[in-house]
């Protein structure tokens, strides 16, 4: 019986049995990671080879540099997953992998190396949308919430608001028309002379300072709930080039602060509205961006205000980690979706067709 055939036979048993050990492989940018996570809700173990120190010589992630330490990487991390989670390849039901969007040549190194396990251990492979598995991170930091609620994603590359009608079911409320949020923060950031990783610098640094000392404009979109970051950026960053020409010297906390204001005003403002409006109840926050702790503290306090539960992961989950690819894959699973030996990567991804 071909592979295929068998693989079918298997996700029908454990679709049946309804659990699963998902042993997971996240490549898509510069962190290499393995995990493994039971039901969907429970990890196991969550291991990540970060490669920023390595990247902070240029400034920003080099593709093909990362692609080489994926190669390097994912052998170890797979041991150390295992390990963590004291289980031998025999106590895996199944392998999961990003396979977009993302980096290219990254998606690449962990795709081949999921679809070589699952041939060699003869597993299920199941395909994971990175995007869907920031959202499943919150599964596992919150092991109650269930769906339907509203999803604020926030990270270097993607600005989306969506609404999680069900397990792997999504309707796009909004996104971003240009920049992401993420890469706003990193390219002020450079501004500001703040070293890679940008983002996550400045939050620090903005923690120090008053985000009402420089005033900066606020965007409008036509989408209701859609994002633009584009033009505050290129205002931000004049307006640091305009205050330097003139010789005076920027106060770069405040500064910081101000344009960390500015961004999470609209993404706060925007994922509240989203969630009041949709009756749901729920608003949950995940990708990168939700490490950023003015915006966690904005999401809680007008969350509740609004009457919404919130929820959101710890800063070890909102970050690319392989347990929310593993948790995506488990309720994917559990929707019989199963990939072949001819999966692919896809670097233009996307969560929501249309």
């Amino acid at each position: 019986m071909r592979y295929e055939e068998r693989m079918k036979q298997r996700l029908e048993a454990l679709r049946a049995r309804g659990k699963a050990r998902i042993l997971a492989i996240e490549s898509s940018c510069d962190e290499t990671a393995a995990a493994v996570v039971e039901d969907g809700r429970v990890m196991r173990s969550n291991a990540i080879s970060s490669q920023i120190a390595l990247h902070a010589l240029y400034g920003g992630v080099v593709p093909e540099i990362a692609s080489r330490m994926h190669v390097e990487a994912v052998d170890p991390m797979i041991e150390q997953a295992l390990s963590q989670a004291q289980m031998g390849f025999d106590d895996i039901d199944a392998i999961a992998v990003t396979y977009g969007p993302g980096l290219v040549g990254a998606l690449l190194t962990g795709v081949a190396s999921a679809k070589a396990l699952a041939y060699a251990l003869d597993k299920p492979l199941i395909p994971v949308n990175h995007i869907e598995g920031h959202v499943s991170a919150n599964y596992i930091a919150h092991p109650d919430l269930e769906p339907p609620m509203v999803c604020l994603v926030a990270s270097g590359g993607h600005s989306h608001l969506v609404r999680v009608d069900h397990y792997g079911e999504y309707t796009l409320l909004g996104q971003t028309m240009d920049d992401a949020a993420g890469e706003a923060f990193d390219k002020v950031a450079r501004v500001l002379d703040i070293p890679y990783p940008g983002g996550p610098l400045l939050d620090k640094l903005a923690e120090e300072g008053d985000d009402h000392a420089y005033r900066f404009p606020k965007v409008t979109t036509e989408g209701k709930y859609d994002f633009s970051f584009s033009g505050l950026k290129t205002a931000v960053i004049n307006q640091a080039h305009k205050l330097r020409q003139q010789g005076h010297k920027i106060n770069a906390q405040d500064f910081a602060a101000s344009f960390r204001r500015a961004v999470v005003d609209v993404l706060a403002g925007k994922a509240v509205a989203a969630a009041q409006e949709s009756g749901c109840g729920n608003l949950a926050l995940a990708g990168g961006v939700a490490a950023n702790r003015l915006l966690r503290r904005e999401i809680q306090r007008r969350g509740e205000a609004a009457g919404l539960k919130v929820f959101m992961p710890p800063a070890i989950l909102c970050t690319d980690n392989a347990a929310m690819i593993a948790s995506a894959a488990f309720y994917r699973m559990m929707r019989g979706e199963l990939a072949g030996l001819d999966l692919n990567a896809q670097p233009s991804l996307r969560l929501i067709e249309g």
